[in-house]
């Protein structure tokens, strides 16, 4: 018993000194991390605009006078945790853009979240990356009354029920024939906890519209296939002098008259 609680507190420390638990407070993001180079979207017309790429997704936020912006996301059980940003930026309502390596902006991950630490309770803009995978995205609504975007990675659309899905309804598309990417928009205030946005591939409508198609073929295919099938038998049985529908209608099951032993 004794080695067993020597090999647990052994893995504990282990963790602990690698940052992963947060047992002991806030770890803060390496500021190289930090630094790291993205471009942004500082114009967009909605209060969150976020633009997914094939392996993350670079997010803006207005803020509005605040010292620190929180951000977490949900596993599968619905649990929060932290998200692990890169590249971010503080944009101030005059313009200035600003960077960790010449100012107070900070973030901090904790077990369950990710705070950014903002320069002076200035009100503007954030910015950060984050990594993502597969065909959907979803993120918690932070701020409650903001308006939301979201523009796909090139090629991908929504819109056909059985391949994608969007949360909340009541949002718009719009598709830019230069870059070739969707942005979902939602103009009025999203008042619900998350948006969920499942996507296809563009060929993945003419994959799914080839199957379709052939299914129909081969359906109709047997169904004729069945019918002759039937009309050949119905065929070979008259030609015998077979005609089963007739000796049924034309037999009368009481001609032999009560069972054996009945009066």
């Amino acid at each position: 018993m004794h080695r067993r609680h020597l090999a647990l507190l052994a893995v504990l420390a282990l963790v602990a000194l690698a940052g992963c638990t947060g047992i002991f407070g806030p770890e803060e993001v390496d500021e190289q991390q930090l630094n790291q180079n993205a471009s942004y979207d500082w114009e967009a017309e909605q209060n969150a605009s976020i633009t997914l790429n094939r392996s993350s997704y670079r997010a803006v936020y207005d803020i509005p006078d605040n010292s620190s912006f929180t951000i977490y996301s949900r596993d599968d059980l619905g649990r929060e945790e932290s998200v692990p940003v890169s590249a971010v930026r503080f944009r101030f309502d005059n313009g200035t853009v600003i960077s960790a390596a010449n100012s107070s902006l900070t973030a901090r991950q904790t077990g369950s979240s990710t705070v950014i630490d903002l320069p002076n309770n200035s009100s503007g803009q954030v910015a950060y990356s984050a990594p993502r995978q597969g065909k959907s995205f979803s993120t918690p609504v932070y701020t409650s009354g903001y308006t939301y975007e979201v523009t796909l990675p090139p090629g991908r659309r929504v819109g056909i029920p059985l391949l994608s899905q969007v949360t909340p309804g009541s949002y718009e598309t719009d598709t830019n024939a230069t870059t070739d990417r969707m942005t979902v928009t939602w103009d009025e205030p999203v008042d619900s906890r998350a948006i969920r946005v499942r996507f296809y591939l563009e060929r993945d409508l003419y994959i799914f519209g080839g199957l379709a198609a052939i299914a129909v073929v081969v359906g109709v295919v047997g169904t004729l296939y069945y019918w002759r099938q039937l009309q050949a038998v119905r065929r070979r049985r008259k030609e015998a002098g077979i005609d089963l529908e007739e000796e049924y209608e034309d037999e009368d099951f009481g001609d032999d008259g009560p069972p054996p032993g009945m009066p």
